[in-house]
């Protein structure tokens, strides 16, 4: 549940899409749809007009063969990790709703809320730069990447560490007069100084991530979620947990765990970065700072009906709405774990030949969170009540309502890495966001206080389908310009 913070996602350019003519531009996305079609079909498809391929083994030996490639095994060890993650966090959840009531689950939800937002606003666009600019110095051996990778972490820190200053200073009147939690102020504190350790977990990952190194980055989280599994423990035996504790626990704790792990395992990495300049010229401030403008409106935008439940409606009702939503992030946690791995094969893509053989790889992954956004939505009560228990039964409902406009959410990810690492052009991901932002908030806005949860459920909805339409077409207009 909670490890969905450990996200996803990235030169500007204005783009003057309705110039187009729009015969050419439905005559280019046919084509393109053939093509995808007729690859799809060739990478596990057998010959059609032999039935019995199948049972001669050719559909099972283009599945093995699929499966063997380095970025499926991966993608496999990745979800597998994620997963294992997500098993520690199903025990958290199981845990928690039994010892605390909705209102303080609504709490605690939040307020790992507003760090997940903080930790992906204060990335400041370098999941994108990393993604972008550090798989060709790694496969060169490029020394510049130590150089690189300092620059980056140091610009990030000293803006992140601005920006949580002032949230120390500013929370408790924030709380009073938005999030209207009544935590108390320790727990403020801590929830704010989790989003630093936040930060820098995900820069070390997806510093590995660029690299390639998929098993350390798992081999670590799994220790971190064996000692923060240890401490859930013993603060439940000893009556003592609260909001503030589970977010200390999974907020400081675990990335201390992390760090540690990763000094021991990398300590001669780590120095060369130690050792290596700072340069202005590694901040790409044209590509870092418009990606960074355009990740806030989606954060925000996927995260704002949450915060306009917390303002509105009464508390359990949040709790509800924040245990469905930690469900999907839990679901979304594959998504990252697909795109996590292929990011790095999008940035060296140049001609179109090389885009359907990324594409098509990538639809079949993206077929997994697909299938399970639908199985959620079709999960029965009785599994919701074998999980949770029948205090949180109103959770069911809300859940099968949230998983229908994520459904859209895979596909909408391939195409964004698509204009973000092969195009380059994060503006082309801040006109879609922007979309998104604006109908998820507005809407919201306007109908969460009369209609509640369903207001929220098809203001996101709403907002998947227009953004992904805008999506679909600066896709194909970006397709078209590529090399044959």
């Amino acid at each position: 549940m909670f490890l969905a913070m450990t996200d996803i996602c990235h030169r500007e350019r204005s783009v003057a899409i309705y110039s187009f003519r729009m015969d050419r531009l439905s005559a280019s996305s046919a084509i393109l749809n053939n093509r995808i079609s007729r690859l799809f079909l060739n990478e596990l498809s057998p010959s059609l007009s032999n039935p019995r391929t199948w049972y001669n083994g050719t559909m099972v030996q283009r599945l093995f063969s699929f499966l063997k490639r380095p970025t499926s095994r991966n993608v496999i060890i990745n979800t597998v990790g994620n997963y294992l993650g997500v098993f520690f966090s199903a025990f958290f959840v199981y845990l928690l709703v039994r010892v605390m009531d909705p209102a303080e689950y609504g709490v605690l939800s939040v307020l790992f809320g507003i760090s997940y937002v903080l930790a992906n606003i204060l990335d400041f666009g370098t999941t994108a730069t990393m993604y972008s600019y550090l798989p060709p110095l790694v496969q060169s051996g490029n020394k510049n990447m130590y150089r690189l990778i300092k620059s980056m972490f140091f610009y990030q820190s000293v803006f992140s560490a601005i920006v949580i200053t002032a949230l120390l200073l500013t929370f408790p009147y924030l709380d009073r007069v938005f999030f209207r939690t009544g935590a108390p102020l320790w727990e403020l504190y801590i929830t704010a100084f989790s989003v630093l350790c936040f930060i820098w977990v995900n820069f070390i990952s997806n510093c590995l991530f660029a690299a390639k190194r998929v098993v350390q980055i798992n081999w670590w989280a799994l220790v971190s979620n064996i000692v923060k599994t240890s401490v859930i423990l013993v603060l439940w035996m000893t009556g003592t947990i609260s909001a503030g504790w589970v977010i200390a626990t999974f907020g400081i704790i675990g990335p201390a765990v992390f760090f540690l792990l990763a000094f021991i395992d990398k300590e001669r990495h780590v120095k060369q970065v130690l050792n290596s300049t700072i340069s202005r010229e590694d901040f790409r401030f044209n590509f870092t700072f418009t990606y960074f403008i355009a990740s806030q409106f989606f954060n925000l935008g996927t995260r704002m009906d949450l915060f306009l439940m917390s303002h509105f409606r009464p508390k359990d009702e949040v709790g509800f709405y924040g245990l469905a939503q930690k469900i999907i992030l839990t679901i979304i946690s594959t998504v990252i774990s697909i795109t996590q791995v292929i990011s790095p094969q999008f940035s060296s893509v140049t001609s179109k030949k090389d885009f359907f053989k990324n594409i098509k790889s990538g639809v079949l992954y993206m077929l997994i969170p697909t299938v399970l956004f639908l199985l959620l939505a079709v999960t029965p009560d009785w599994i919701f009540v074998l999980v949770f228990g029948t205090k949180f039964l109103p959770t069911a409902q809300v859940s099968r309502w949230l998983a229908w406009p994520f459904v859209l959410y895979p596909f909408m990810s391939l195409a964004h890495l698509f204009l973000l690492y092969t195009a380059k052009k994060p503006m082309y991901i801040l006109y879609v966001n922007i979309v998104l932002f604006a109908i998820v908030s507005v809407g919201c806005y306007l109908f969460i206080p009369a209609y509640g949860i369903a207001a929220a459920v098809y203001s996101l909805g709403a907002a998947f389908l227009s953004s992904g339409v805008v999506l679909a077409l600066l896709s194909v207009f970006e397709y078209r310009k590529l090399a044959e």
